[in-house]
């Protein structure tokens, strides 16, 4: 189909896109030393003429996005969207990731990835999985003593060369999300909660566009030398607790909130591990949304990381959770997938309840149980010095099962 562009004049497209998709058009257009407007001109006029109909594309939190096209173009575009009966939102997305897979680049970066530790139930640990996972992605393997690396993979027959592997996989960007209003991943680390009223991931969730502060300058490094300068975090805010009435009267699509607020850190990190609330709101719908499996990424990428203890009430909670992820997946038609379950403060001398219930959750054969881990003492020093685990004490037990976990992530 031609398109009326030869002239040298423009004119501005003012619409919206997701924040992922803007962020992917940004980094390729950079990558491929092109400008933004040039993108999405040839995208658009691909786009117009494509011979078949191209697939949705998720447009949920799609903010205002604005460039320059060729006098005549955005009128044929639009006219072209009515014909073809999708809304200017749809069809702008369609060209953009049309563009995108039309102009790859050799040894492209992989999508940030998003780990989400959660379980309806309070009390399991999720605290201090978040904390030893993302230390452990944030560590540079090469610097492991031999007491501290974990016997787990090793032991394993022709392992050796798949650690290699895995190991030049570790030492990442980090930045781990105190999701949780109580705040308990911020304390540890000896950090106060951002007071009311403050700019917070909150405030960027519900309010952005009064937000004055970007999200990273409210990131804080965990200084540790072990960690370089590649572990951070997002501290809890102090009116956290308001989000699920927040999100409610929410004009946007709430279940894209944390996704929308979250694309700005996206590009500063490889992985990104939330600490989630012992909740079944709304909130932890976003969650749960944001670790979806993003089109183009990889299977075991992103998704939840699920804390249980070898109880009965542990079960129950994770049914809950099940439940809840099952509506979502149903109602938005997403992929989320379970990483695998991590078994914490497991005393076998509990008897025959800890014993029986541990062999209940290894013989759910998927997800995974991605490590049993013991209720010991090193954990609890650590959070009374609030000191990193990995830093307080990197050859405990404890410290060993979170490099497993990680490696078993990876």
């Amino acid at each position: 189909m031609a398109s009326p562009t030869s002239g040298g004049e423009r004119e501005k497209l003012v619409s919206k896109l997701p924040a992922p998709l803007r962020q992917a058009l940004k980094v390729r257009a950079a990558q491929l030393s092109t400008d933004v407007q040039d993108a999405v001109t040839d995208g658009i006029q691909a786009w117009r003429a494509h011979p078949e109909p191209l697939p949705t594309v998720d447009t949920a939190g799609a903010e205002s996005f604005g460039t320059w096209l060729p006098e005549g173009l955005y009128d044929a575009f639009k006219q072209d969207c009515v014909t073809r009966e999708v809304s200017y939102i749809q069809g702008l997305a369609q060209a953009v990731a049309l563009w995108l897979a039309q102009n790859p680049v050799g040894d492209e970066a992989a999508p940030t990835r998003r780990i989400i530790v959660c379980n309806q139930k309070g009390g399991v640990g999720k605290t201090a999985v978040t904390a030893g996972l993302a230390q452990a992605l944030a560590e540079d393997p090469s610097e492991l003593t031999p007491a501290e690396k974990p016997s787990e993979l090793t032991d394993e027959p022709g392992d050796a060369a798949s650690m290699a592997e895995v190991a030049a996989r570790l030492g990442l960007r980090v930045l781990m999300v105190d999701y949780d209003p109580q705040g308990h991943l911020s304390h540890q680390l000896g950090l106060k909660a951002i007071p009311a009223g403050a700019d917070s991931l909150i405030t960027h969730m519900l309010n952005r566009e009064q937000a004055k502060t970007p999200l990273l300058d409210l990131t804080v490094a965990i200084d540790e030398a072990r960690f370089g300068d590649r572990l951070r975090i997002l501290p809890a805010a102090f009116d956290a607790f308001l989000l699920d009435s927040g999100l409610t009267m929410f004009r946007g699509p709430r279940h894209a909130a944390l996704e929308r607020a979250l694309a700005q850190l996206e590009e500063h990190f490889d992985v990104i591990v939330i600490d989630c609330p012992p909740s079944l709101g709304l909130a932890m719908d976003a969650a749960i949304y944001y670790s979806r499996r993003r089109d183009g990424e990889k299977p075991g990428s992103s998704g939840l990381v699920i804390t249980v203890e070898a109880e009965d009430t542990s079960a129950q909670a994770y049914g809950m959770l099940i439940n809840q992820v099952g509506s979502l997946t149903s109602d938005y038609e997403i992929e989320v997938e379970q990483l695998g379950l991590v078994v914490n403060k497991y005393d076998s001398r509990r008897g025959y309840i800890a014993t029986s219930s541990l062999d209940k959750w290894r013989s759910l054969g998927s997800p995974s149980v991605l490590a049993v881990i013991g209720d010991l003492k090193e954990q609890r020093e650590a959070v009374r010095l609030q000191r990193a685990l990995l830093a307080y004490a990197p050859e405990s037990d404890q410290a060993k099962h979170m490099r497993t976990i990680a490696r078993r992530l990876t």
